[in-house]
């Protein structure tokens, strides 16, 4: 397995990233997050639940998939501390996977697309793919936790919130959408650990960096013969010869 190849385990690592951040994508502007439901025992009048995002807040009636009250100005008046993290936290991490797709797209075209003859002037500006890779691992498992930990604290927080008040809150859909995107990004971050550590040569350590030209590009020179080389700083000196 050569660190200078595509290999199935980065495109499905890169098709899992772009399905991760769409997850995030989706988690962050969904308006289910938490779910108050407000109970009457009054015949004449319905249950009320209320639904709350990030941005938006909606209240709706059993059995209406129409909005009785629709907040657009939640976001700037949350008063719910795991909420407001998750707005600064959400798009964070999706910044932060998308720079990582950004480094595997890049690591796959120089790999994909590079010239089998070296090129001296591009000596200088040629991409490390393998180092692309290991560093899009990182940023991607940096992205699974920053996602992951105020997901998780969303449920915990519920359980804060119904001892405080009354056994009425849950956290709907969008967190388990959020947890599992963030487990898409550490699944990622795993493919690509596991194939930068697998195509590498045994001798060598795990962090030493891998170059995604060949190794002939540093024995590289032109086609010249040794004459011509030193053409530059011969002088030619003429010889008198005396005859008897």
């Amino acid at each position: 397995m050569g660190c200078r190849d595509v290999h199935a385990a980065t495109v499905l690592s890169f098709l899992c990233g772009i399905a991760s951040v769409a997850g995030l994508f989706a988690g962050t502007l969904l308006p289910n997050w938490r779910k108050l439901r407000l109970i009457t025992f009054n015949r004449n009048e319905k249950n009320l639940t209320v639904y709350t995002g990030l941005w938006v807040k909606c209240a709706r009636y059993d059995g209406s998939s129409d909005c009785l009250m629709y907040d657009t100005t939640w976001y700037s008046s949350v008063d719910q501390l795991d909420l407001r993290v998750l707005q600064f936290a959400l798009p964070l991490s999706i910044l932060i996977a998308m720079g990582a797709l950004l480094l595997c797209l890049i690591g796959m075209c120089n790999t994909a697309f590079r010239s089998s003859v070296p090129n001296i002037k591009l000596a200088k500006c040629l991409v490390n793919s393998a180092g692309c890779h290991l560093v899009a691992g990182l940023l991607f498992f940096l992205a699974g936790t920053v996602s992951l930990s105020p997901s998780i604290w969303v449920i915990f927080y519920n359980i804060h919130l119904n001892k405080k008040f009354e056994p009425v809150f849950t956290f709907d859909y969008a967190v388990y959408v959020t947890m599992a995107s963030a487990g898409g990004l550490f699944m990622t971050s795993l493919l690509l650990f596991i194939w930068y550590c697998a195509c590498k040569s045994l001798p060598s350590p795990f962090w030493q960096p891998l170059y995604s030209h060949p190794p002939s590009m540093h024995t590289y020179s032109q086609p010249y013969s040794a004459r011509s080389r030193l053409s530059a700083i011969e002088i030619d000196i003429p010889v008198v010869s005396h005859t008897t």
